[in-house]
């Protein structure tokens, strides 16, 4: 049987090929006679697959020296928590400053509030005048020369795709623009993470959910610079201090072994596939595909500021909102399902993310020329 078209915000596609992977290799890996799941954390053959698993990371993000890598339990969410205990208190009192863009940068900001002093240092919370029309709230990137940083904040925190907005950064900001240049940048890159090329250099720290772009849920991948790291509140608990995770390469107590296993083979698919350039490239065909056609009917309505609209998650809404259960019924009908939004801000949303391939974007536009077709 066919598989369906999976627009699943997270957890998401993953490349067919690691799946089948996976599969062959679940009752022996390598030779071993072991699953990877019954291996110890500690034994060479998990070593040999979580070592991998990083040098393959650094490679396709260009890490210099300068940075650990980790890789953590707990989510986005869990981060939320784990990063202003790790890094909120570094400068003395703990503070720290935040752009509120959507749904997740909220929770980043609310959750730090717990462990110091967290203050929005802009936000797109309101309805604004944009290229001549009104922008809704958390549909739009306020201008970077309107943010107010702090100088003595021990960093600077953003969302920089807000998977159910469906508002991406295309650039990060540079401190020293901002006269904070003694604040680094965090960066919560989960649901573009791998999806087009990012300079980690410009930022203190980056950090990403694997359930979007780089294998399944369980794992999160915290990318740190060395000198941010040794500075935990004293509640931080010692599994969550980057200190000790980064001196044990992410074994300092048992780590989630098979999400890491599958986050390493999504690794090498994405260098096989022309890493993250090739990526982008992917991802760009796929969104001005789908993009192109809801600009180019009055049927669905797209409601982000365009230059800010993410290549990864594609809300829309349909212009007649009592035809959103027949639209969903149909789309499951046609193979092609997860299209349903999210409850906090309803209509469809499909995620594009790197396994979604050009097909299944092709596929869901054929369909919302039927729909549009049938009920226009």
């Amino acid at each position: 049987m066919a598989r369906p078209w999976n627009f699943s915000a997270g957890p998401s596609a993953l490349p067919e090929v690691v799946l089948q992977q996976a599969a062959a290799e679940m009752l022996d890996w390598h030779g071993s006679g072991m699953s990877v799941m019954e291996m110890s954390h500690r034994g060479k053959h998990f070593v040999q697959i979580c070592d991998e698993a990083e040098s393959d990371l650094r490679d396709l993000l260009g890490l210099s020296p300068d940075y650990a890598v980790m890789f953590m339990q707990g989510g986005g969410s869990g981060e939320n928590a784990i990063v202003p205990m790790n890094l909120m208190g570094r400068r003395g009192t703990p503070a720290a400053d935040f752009v509120v863009t959507g749904h997740w940068s909220s929770r980043s900001y609310k959750e730090a509030g717990r462990y110091g002093d967290a203050q929005v240092a802009a936000t797109s919370g309101q309805a604004t005048q944009l290229d001549g029309g009104e922008q809704a709230p958390f549909t739009w990137v306020p201008p970077v020369d309107t943010w107010k940083v702090r100088k003595e904040s021990a960093y600077l925190h953003l969302c920089s795709n807000e998977t159910i907005g469906g508002v991406e950064f295309m650039d990060w900001p540079d401190m020293a623009a901002l006269d904070a240049p003694d604040v680094p940048l965090v960066v919560d890159a989960s649901s573009h993470f791998l999806s087009r090329p990012m300079d980690v250099s410009r930022c203190g720290m980056m950090y990403a959910g694997a359930q979007k772009n780089a294998g399944p849920a369980g794992v999160t991948m915290a990318i740190c610079r060395r000198d941010l790291i040794g500075h935990a509140l004293p509640i931080c608990p010692s599994a969550f201090d980057y200190a000790n995770v980064a001196a044990e390469h992410s074994r300092y107590n048992t780590p989630p072994t098979f999400a890491i296993y599958i986050a390493g083979l999504v690794f090498k698919w994405v260098k096989a596939n022309g890493g993250v350039a090739g990526m982008e490239a992917a991802n760009k065909a796929k969104a001005e595909l789908l993009y192109g056609y809801l600009d180019s009917t009055s049927f669905y309505r797209n409601p982000i500021h365009v230059p800010v609209r993410s290549r990864m998650n594609v809300p829309f809404v349909l212009r007649d909102e009592s035809l959103n259960d027949a639209f969903l019924q149909g789309a499951e009908a046609a193979g092609l399902t997860q299209l349903k939004g999210h409850k906090s801000v309803g209509g469809m949303r499909a995620s594009i993310y790197n396994a979604v391939p050009l097909a299944a974007v092709a596929a869901l536009v054929e369909y919302l020329k039927e729909f549009e077709r049938r009920y226009g």
